[in-house]
């Protein structure tokens, strides 16, 4: 489902390997894809023509009641494949719901080999759309309610169920849409809108009328309330007769098991773009901010340069005097600073003032000492 390719590319690489090899390899491999797909391939040296296919992929099943296994024209489907090469085995291995048997040797050469193996690789698909074109065809007129068809219920996953309501003039297919993340729900909501418009447009008028609206729309009215609640809406598709007629059936078939897949697809794109965008925009805020802090540490650099610059001058200048000039300033600069620590601090006019107002008084007592011998 994940994957919008019908054929399966890792079934298609062995299948090539083994049409390509002229002698017989002995193979026993298991693949497994997303949606609980698994295959087993089985090739022995003892049967140089025949190749055993065996396919387990969950069935869509209708209202919710499991098929008992895969029914009478889903194998005449696969069968029609290519009916020289491809043999349905009865009962299919335990495990899987259908085992083919290949006659490698019966595959035409040249370009016709790889259109053959495709086929054969896309035997997964075959057997799902299969499903849907019997499920559709097995609508009947007593099914109808006050000229409605009833509606369909189609569950591959268990928690992505779609909804099919065949009217006379049209097939309305209604997908609910639920995501975990919010963010997710924000991209889907714009994706779905612009494709809306772009469907309503005279470029896609053939393709098939899309709607999108946040409520149910009212062919679902009476359907459980677990199966209308949802977060991203509800997309519609209205299926006129000349979508499904000849070749355009399988893949109007196709397009709507992998509505779910390619809506995924999309937010998860659309959420990466967005994210390697953001990072690409920080990625040039810092070096804009690497750059400034780059040029401001060349700026100091340069200044502490020009004063290094400036200092050797100047050691040059003291280096060029000579050794007596050197001593002799030396000696004038200790002297000088030794008189002016011993000499006594002269102010201006400060000796007359001490005369006159620091003089000290003189004191006369009327009692006499007289010294004693």
């Amino acid at each position: 489902m994940a994957c919008l390719e019908r054929a399966s590319p890792a079934l298609k690489r062995i299948l090539l390997k083994l049409d390509r090899e002229n002698k017989s390899i002995e193979i026993d491999h298991h693949l497994y894809e997303f949606g609980s797909v698994e295959y087993h391939i089985q090739s022995s040296t003892s049967d140089t023509h025949y190749t055993n296919l065996s396919v387990s992929t969950p069935l869509l099943s209708q209202g919710g009641i499991l098929p008992n296994g895969i029914s009478h024209y889903t194998k005449q489907m696969v069968k029609g494949i290519c009916p020289d090469v491809v043999e349905i085995i009865e009962p299919a291995k335990e495990g899987y719901q259908i085992t083919l048997r290949l006659d490698l040797s019966k595959i035409p050469n040249g370009k016709e080999s790889i259109k053959v193996i495709a086929d054969i690789s896309a035997v997964q698909a075959v057997i799902l759309s299969s499903q849907l074109k019997e499920m559709l065809m097995n609508v009947s007129s007593q099914d109808t309610f006050q000229g409605m068809y009833k509606t369909i219920k189609l569950v591959y996953h268990p928690r992505e169920p779609f909804f099919i309501v065949r009217q006379p003039q049209k097939i309305l297919a209604v997908f609910p849409i639920r995501f975990k993340d919010k963010t997710d729900v924000i991209i889907a909501t714009a994706f779905f809108q612009e494709l809306v418009d772009v469907g309503s447009s005279e470029k896609w008028a053939k393709a098939p009328p899309c709607c999108w609206s946040p409520i149910p729309p009212p062919e679902l009215r009476g359907e459980p309330f677990e199966d209308l609640s949802t977060n991203g809406g509800f997309v519609s598709f209205d299926i006129s007769s000349r979508h499904v007629r000849g070749k355009r059936l399988d893949k109007t078939v196709w397009s709507l098991l992998n509505f779910y897949a390619y809506v995924k697809y999309h937010v998860k794109s659309t959420r990466s773009f967005i994210q390697r965008r953001m990072r690409k925009r920080l990625q040039r805020l810092v070096e804009v901010l690497h750059k400034r802090s780059t040029q401001e540490e060349e700026k100091e650099e340069e200044e502490e340069g020009n004063h290094k610059v400036q200092g050797c001058m100047f050691m040059r200048k003291m280096i060029n005097v000579s050794k007596p000039k050197v001593l002799k300033r030396r000696y004038n600069d200790l002297s000088g600073k030794i008189k002016r620590i011993r000499s006594r601090i002269k102010i201006l006019g400060f000796g007359r003032f001490r005369r006159r107002w620091l003089k000290m008084p003189k004191f006369s007592s009327s009692m006499r000492y007289t010294k004693l011998d």
